[in-house]
């Protein structure tokens, strides 16, 4: 039995569902400590039957069609729906259960079905094309107009002119779709977490710090082990693969790491990338289109697929001489500590680690004092108040989901409330591996009310030990400022409708903020404001800064092409024009062969655990890595030449770019911040290819 919209509307206790009620708590934050996972699915239905009574009354509404009355009034709608979406699939990726498994798989293809009976609606669809068709745009605002385009292509994208027999395989068609995404993931996850090197004699933790060594026993222990364990999670893994003197132990760890999915169990996902890239090739040309992506550079800043294939070659070709000598140099190194062989991949991080220290007397273990995680993150809320007047203020009155993560309140420069911010930053075996930014609630204005956006981090970084607070990486806090870059522009959005608002942009272009936060990290005048030494307060050392600086470009031929391989082996996947039929491994390697320097390792696969373009947002869409690389390399040369902290340059980045969210042409706001269209020139100079 649904739940009465009048029991929502009167936030009727009866209802016994906080998901659907008004939330009490300050600035209508979630109520983590009060929803239960039987509350998601009767919230899920509810919002569904108020959404198609919303949707019923847009289609059916007996005034012409304008602007305001259908489509403004359609981007309004389904605010229940939204907010149980935001709560569920974030806390599904960050604090998910079997349960919450089971409800996913049951809720996804409802949704699926939910959003085709919204856009294959033939009388709702000839309400909005009659007002795209007749719209004076002259009187429309450039967001409006935006709005109104985004929405009737949405429409004709999604099947809204396919006969009906074409609907229904649609439907049929993007169900199957869904569902497979969602398994994809689950069985990362699955593998992820099944997945323990146990180690019980300490001579095979030879090469390994202290502060790894600290670590694996406090997970041992927490697995009920004896000794020391190891882990897939990142902070477990990256150490052991770069410290550990035990190649073969070494092998094991990578082996597990780059088989998951591809191991003929219950979690394999071969069978499953085969046919999301033929549902996606099926759904894609029953709209007329030849590829996948054809499709889907069609709302991309690239275009087309030549203007893809054209920026990969371009970037293969400046970085693979830097990458081969690279590799010859690290083989080198290897072979001046011992080494008899051709290096392997899990060979890479252990040698290349060796050469840097060689090259630049620098290593992760010698900035780790310097990078406490809470003086990492203070330099981050610093550098948002410097950059954009933004405060943070930590609060205990917010509901978090579980005890590691913190919220904080966020204000603009002139004191009004901006967001909501939660930063859940350690691994634990509910959480997908990665690092990612979620809307838990996104911003928008609907009359005189104006909805401010709830926002998280999600990272998997390392935790604090029995002995010592959280210490990171170097790369660990680089993958903060990343994160918070995409948090930035979710917090700062202002826009009036929904599906414009925040990170709703191109693909393409989404990165561009969080790469550019990237480029501070490697800063003096910003590691100077919170990196100290945690024990004695000690700032730190300008040799050590010089280091840093000194070794940006350490690998970056090595690092160009590994994203390259992702991003070529993504547009071959999606530029098939029949079926993918055959080995999924000879594929991949048939697409990355230009990339790889390195053997490949049997068994090892990339496509099996490729989230991004397999459960993820990224299909035909990888390349954005490194076409964002341009964009934020071409940006931060503005920054570089007027100063890092320069209030004008910071405020033009804020204005054109963080606050518009998807309200007009990515070109339009960067050409808007930049005075000119991006180069590749600003990239390759700051990789040192020329």
């Amino acid at each position: 039995m649904l739940i009465s919209a009048a029991a929502l509307l009167s936030g009727c206790e009866a209802t016994n569902n906080p998901l659907l009620e008004k939330f009490s708590t300050p600035f209508e934050a979630t109520p983590f400590d009060k929803i239960k996972t039987e509350h998601y699915l009767p919230a899920f239905e509810y919002g569904m039957e108020e959404g198609r009574r919303e949707i019923s009354a847009i289609a059916g509404n007996a005034d012409a069609p304008t602007f305001e009355n259908t489509i403004a009034a359609l981007d309004y709608s389904g605010a229940s729906l939204a907010r149980t979406d935001g709560v569920f699939f974030n806390l599904n990726e960050a604090e998910t259960s079997p349960e919450m498994q089971r409800i996913a798989l049951e809720v996804t293809p409802l949704l699926t079905e939910y959003s085709n009976d919204i856009t294959l609606n033939g009388q709702l669809f000839a309400r909005v094309k009659a007002v795209h068709d007749s719209a004076d745009r002259s009187l429309l605002s450039p967001e409006q107009v935006t709005l109104l385009e985004k929405t009737y292509r949405w429409f004709v994208r999604s099947g809204a002119g396919l006969s009906e027999a074409d609907k229904e395989k649609y439907r049929e068609l993007s169900s199957r779709l869904s569902t497979l995404k969602l398994s994809f993931k689950q069985h990362m996850l699955n593998e992820t977490n099944a997945y323990v090197l146990a180690i019980t004699d300490s001579s095979d933790l030879k090469g390994l710090p202290a502060f790894a060594v600290e670590q694996a026993r406090e997970t041992a222990k927490g697995k009920g082990l004896d000794g020391w364990a190891f882990t897939l999670h990142q902070p477990s893994y990256a150490p052991f693969m770069k410290y550990a003197e035990n190649r073969d132990l070494r092998k094991q760890l990578y082996t597990a790491q780059n088989v998951k999915g591809n191991q003929g169990n219950e979690n394999d996902n071969n069978e499953i990338i085969r046919e999301i890239v033929n549902i996606r090739l099926q759904m894609a040309q029953l709209l007329g289109y030849k590829t996948y992506a054809d499709y889907a550079l069609e709302e991309r800043m690239a275009q087309n697929t030549a203007n893809v294939n054209s920026l990969l070659g371009a970037l293969l070709d400046a970085s693979k001489p830097f990458a081969q000598r690279e590799v010859a140099e690290v083989q080198a190194c290897a072979e001046r500590h011992g080494a008899s062989f051709k290096l392997q991949p899990y060979d890479w991080s252990f040698y290349s680690e060796k050469l840097r220290a060689e090259k630049y007397s620098l290593d992760d273990e010698a900035l780790r004092p310097y990078y406490k995680l809470d003086n990492v993150l203070k330099g981050v809320f610093g550098l948002a108040e410097r950059l954009y007047g933004v405060t943070f203020k930590e609060s205990k009155e917010i509901p978090v989901y579980h005890p590691d993560v913190r919220a904080y309140e966020v204000y603009d420069k002139s004191g009004a409330f901006l967001a909501l911010y939660y930063a859940d930053l350690h691994p634990r075996e509910g959480k997908r591996s990665g690092a990612w930014m979620n809307e838990i609630r996104g911003q928008h204005r609907q009359g005189e009310r104006a909805q401010r956006p709830h926002i998280i981090n999600v990272c998997n970084l390392t935790k604090p030990t029995d002995s010592k607070p959280a210490l990171l990486t170097f790369s660990e806090a680089s993958t903060i400022l990343h994160e918070f870059g995409h948090a930035l522009h979710g917090m700062l959005s202002d826009c009036t409708y929904p599906s414009l608002s925040g990170t709703s942009v191109y693909r393409d272009f989404v990165e561009l903020p969080s790469q550019l936060m990237e480029n501070w990290g490697k800063e003096k005048e910003f590691l100077d404001m919170f990196a100290e030494h945690y024990e004695t307060g000690e700032k730190i050392p300008a040799e050590l800064i010089e280091k840093i600086i000194a070794s940006q470009n350490y690998l970056a031929g090595y690092a160009s092409l590994r994203q390259l391989s992702f991003g070529m082996l993504d547009i071959a996947y999606h530029t098939l024009s029949s079926d993918l039929t055959g080995s999924v491994a000879d594929f991949e390697q048939a697409a990355i062969a230009k990339t790889q320097l390195l053997p490949t390792v049997e068994g090892a696969s990339i496509s099996t655990s490729l989230g991004h373009i397999f459960s993820g947002g990224y299909a035909a869409g990888y390349y954005s890595y490194k076409w964002s690389e341009v964009l934020d390399a071409d940006a931060f040369s503005v920054f570089q030449k007027n100063g890092i902290f320069d209030p004008a340059t910071a405020n033009s980045f804020l204005t054109n770019i963080l606050t518009k969210g998807g309200s007009e042409h990515p070109l339009v706001l960067y050409k808007r911040f930049r005075g000119q269209e991006p180069t590749i020139d600003a990239l390759l100079r700051r990789e040192g290819f020329r």
